[in-house]
Parts: structure tokens; C-alpha cells; sequence
């Protein structure tokens, strides 16, 4: 009875919102734009936006204070794109549940206004994508994959088996005509039925990207038309002259370590930079995993965001999993491997290769809905970003990669209005990104009093689970 009732509190708060918050005009006076582009902020900006889009950019001089609609005084603060996570599971099968209630609503309480699902309950999400989009559910834009293909039995929910190229082909056709907007790879499809996937991919005009399978190098996934990696899979194997060895057998850090080459590497990565194949690397899920067994999530603050299950059932399993199977070499060797990733992502983008910023939440443990994105961020800075190379990731990339820059990306006259208002300035501190004053989706104006009302909320429905 608790339950439903923080989750009635919950609708009733994000209804409320939603009817209050939808104005046909939006005017936002005297603030600092970072469009995104490389250009350096432009000050005393006044930015008007009209039924979900931005309809005008202007000196804030000679804006109209009596202009009809609302007004919002952004005097000291700074209006970015809105961000995107591009790798989160938000219905992946039963192992985290209340994702409607939870996800949808700390995506948007941190900025992120669209995502990239990357493997789950195809129907249920586009029923989600449908209530967005006719704005009777609060949430950010939504591309899907659908169930991910993975091998002959598959180790995560929303999967479907791949045994036999056949198997491949016929995944392909029917999450196609079922609406998905790209096809998932996992890493235990037999190496015919990659090329078979891939194959069938091209034939029916639908992108495929993922895991590099273990049964393909990266330059043969690469070449076969993928386009982006997840996790830095394939890269430190191909990147060793043990990349056949690891075709067939274990891998492990310190053999990525030890056998890293230089100038194989090299020739990887101008290879991925000529075929446009893109990078997610998850740094945030790479550093967490890694590290696990360091990390004291006890006292997260973050965590009161979480139901129980997902702490105490699913991230307990991946917990356990990941100390016994995966994590086999000693700890100064994961650390060492991390740092590492670092300076390989340095390298990959310096060598012309894209990045897209992405989380995996929330399968990766302890990684959170909405905040690790800004994480994600830090990470490209730590890995020698600068701060707008880094922001680029989260706004302008991928915009670019969905081909969507027409309309989303950057701050422009024309485009759609999804952005977020910030109390600092992202540009001398990526962290303040976790700023967020306001967030402007979709036209809709959602001050720092409405995201922490939903905030509250989220909380009261994770408390609640525990019940």
C-alpha cells in the first residue's frame, strides 16, 4: 500500500509539472550560451523559445522584457545543450525494476535529455517513447535497440540467442520490422553469424554496433560496417600481437598490459578513424568495475535514488561475478590497466577516432541513472579532454552520429529546445555540469524546485521498494 501510494505521489507531482510547466513561449534573459560548437560562450544572451523550439538568439540589450511568455532571469548562469547518455538498459528484462519510475526522472533531474538504450524490452520501451512524445509522461527522447543478440545462450535478459548465421539474419529482419532503430551485438556470437548479422545489417539499411564479439577483431567488425564499440572491447586486443591468442582464450589486464603495441595500435586506430567507427567507452563502468573491490558505495548519497532489488539482488550478482570470474589479476595491476584506458582513449582521439559519452547504467554497479553521466564527463577530461571536447561527447556527438544535428546537439535558431541551465560554467570546471539550475525539455521548463520535487519523489518510490 506504501508503494502505491509514493508512486501516485510520484505521478501526481510529474502531472503537475508536466500541465504547469508547458508554455508556448519560453524566454530566457541575460544568460551565458555554450552552443556546443568550439565557439566560446557568448554572454548577455537572451534566448526565446516558441513551441519547443529556439525561435531567436539575442543580445539580451535588445531583447523585449515585455515580450509575452515566461521569463526566466539567467543573469550569471549558463545554458548548455541538453546531454545524452548513449548506452543505458532502462527495461532490462526483470533484474531492474521500477525503471519508469526511477530512470525516467533522474535522467531528467540531471540534464540528461535523451538516451541510447542499448538492449532491452523493445514494446515496453516504445510504448515509454509514445507517452514522451505526447507529453503524458515526463522523460528524455528515447533510441532503441531492442533485445541484444548475443550467442547460443545468452548471458543477460533481453537477448536473443545467435547459434547459426541463419539465427543472425532472421534477428536482424524481425527487430526491423518490429521498429527498432538499431541492432545490439554481444559478445558470444559464433563468428559466422557476426558476418552473417552484418551482412543482413547493410541489406536492410539498419545500424549495428555493440560489444566487438570475441570471435572478431576489431578491424574485421570495423570493416564489416559497425558502427561503435562499447567498453574499448576489441581495442587492447587488437592493439597486441596476442590478438589471435585472444580470439580463442582468456584476456586479461596484464596481458593487455604487457603485450600493448604501439604501433599496432597505430594502424588500429586509423583504420577506425577512416571506417567512422565511433567509441562508447564507458570509463565510469570500466574504472567501477575494475576497482570494485576498493569501493565503498555505503555511504553514497546517490544510493537513496535505488530500490533495494537492484542493490541487494542484481548489482550483488554482477558484484560477485565480477570479483570471482573477472577481476583475476591483483588490484595495482587493475589500477594500472585503468589508467591506461586513459591514456589509450588519449591516443584513439587524437588519432581522429569520435567518442560518445555513455554510462551503462544501470547494469554497471553503482552506476547511477542520470548523475554518472556527468562522472562519464569527467572522465574524457581526466583522459585529456578539454572541458568542450568532453561536453561535445554527451551533446554535439551524438547528435552527430544519429543523425540527428539538424535538430538536436547544439544550441542554434531552429533547433529543438532541449537544454539545461547551469549555475557555473562548464567551460573552466566540467564538473559543473552537476549544476543545474533548470532544465528546459522539449520547450517545457523545469526550475530546481520541480527537479528536486521529482527527486524526492524517486527517493520515496526506491524507499519504498524496500518495504
Amino acid at each position: 500500500m506504501k508503494r502505491f501510494s509514493c508512486c501516485l505521489l510520484l505521478f501526481t507531482c510529474l502531472s503537475a509539472i508536466t500541465r504547469a510547466q508547458s508554455p508556448s513561449i519560453l524566454i530566457i534573459h541575460d544568460v551565458s550560451v555554450i552552443d556546443a560548437t568550439g565557439a566560446p560562450a557568448q554572454t548577455h544572451r537572451t534566448v526565446i523559445v516558441s513551441n519547443g523550439k529556439i525561435e531567436q538568439i539575442t543580445s539580451s540589450s535588445a531583447a523585449d522584457a515585455k515580450f509575452p511568455g515566461t521569463h526566466i532571469n539567467a543573469s550569471g548562469k549558463f545554458l548548455i545543450p541538453g546531454l545524452w547518455d548513449m548506452h543505458v538498459h532502462m527495461v532490462f528484462g526483470t533484474w531492474f525494476p521500477h525503471g519508469k519510475e526511477i530512470a525516467l526522472p533522474l535522467f531528467i533531474a540531471n540534464g540528461i535529455t535523451g538516451v541510447r538504450d542499448m538492449g532491452g524490452e523493445l514494446e515496453v520501451l516504445q510504448q515509454w517513447r509514445k507517452e514522451i512524445s505526447a507529453g503524458t509522461l515526463l522523460g528524455p527522447r528515447i533510441v532503441m535497440s531492442g533485445p541484444m543478440l548475443d550467442g547460443p545462450q545468452p548471458r543477460f535478459p533481453s537477448s536473443i540467442a545467435i547459434a547459426t548465421p541463419d539465427d543472425g539474419r532472421h534477428a536482424v529482419d524481425d527487430l526491423k520490422k518490429r521498429g527498432a532503430d538499431f541492432i545490439k551485438l554481444q559478445s558470444l556470437i559464433p563468428r559466422d553469424a557476426v558476418f552473417a548479422i552484418a551482412d543482413e545489417a547493410r541489406k536492410q539499411g539498419i545500424p549495428f554496433v555493440g560489444h566487438v564479439p570475441d570471435s572478431v577483431r576489431a578491424s574485421e567488425a570495423s570493416n564489416a560496417g559497425q558502427m561503435s564499440f562499447e567498453h574499448l572491447i576489441g581495442i587492447f586486443e587488437g592493439s597486441s600481437p596476442l590478438e589471435d591468442e585472444f580470439l580463442k582464450g582468456p584476456k586479461t589486464e596484464t596481458k593487455f598490459l604487457s603485450t600493448y603495441d604501439p604501433v599496432r595500435a597505430s594502424k588500429l586506430f586509423a583504420l577506425l578513424a577512416k571506417n567512422h567507427t565511433w567509441q562508447c567507452p564507458t570509463l565510469v563502468w570500466e574504472r567501477g568495475g575494475n576497482l570494485i573491490d576498493e569501493t565503498d558505495f555505503v555511504h553514497d548519497a546517490r544510493a537513496k535514488y535505488v530500490p533495494a532489488y537492484w542493490k541487494d539482488v542484481t548489482w550483488k550478482r554482477f558484484t560477485e561475478e565480477i570479483i570471482h570470474d573477472f577481476n583475476t589479476d591483483d588490484l595495482a595491476t587493475r589500477k594500472r590497466f585503468v589508467q591506461k584506458e586513459l591514456e589509450v582513449v588519449n591516443a584513439m582521439y587524437r588519432a581522429g577516432i569520435q567518442f560518445l559519452a555513455g554510462t551503462d547504467t544501470p547494469p554497471g554497479v553503482y552506476v547511477f541513472p542520470g548523475f554518472s553521466l556527468h562522472e562519464e564527463l569527467q572522465r574524457f577530461v581526466a583522459a585529456g579532454f578539454t572541458p568542450m571536447e568532453a561536453l561535445q561527447t554527451a551533446t554535439l556527438n551524438p547528435a552527430k552520429f544519429l543523425g540527428m544535428e539538424d535538430r538536436l546537439g547544439t544550441i542554434e535558431k531552429g533547433k529543438l529546445a532541449d537544454l539545461v541551465l547551469l549555475d557555473a560554467n562548464p567551460l573552466d570546471d566540467i564538473r559543473n555540469t552537476q549544476k543545474i539550475a533548470g532544465v528546459i525539455l522539449n520547450g517545457r521548463y523545469l526550475s530546481r524546485i520541480d527537479l528536486d520535487k521529482m527527486l524526492a519523489g524517486v527517493a520515496l518510490i526506491a524507499s519504498a521498494s524496500a518495504k
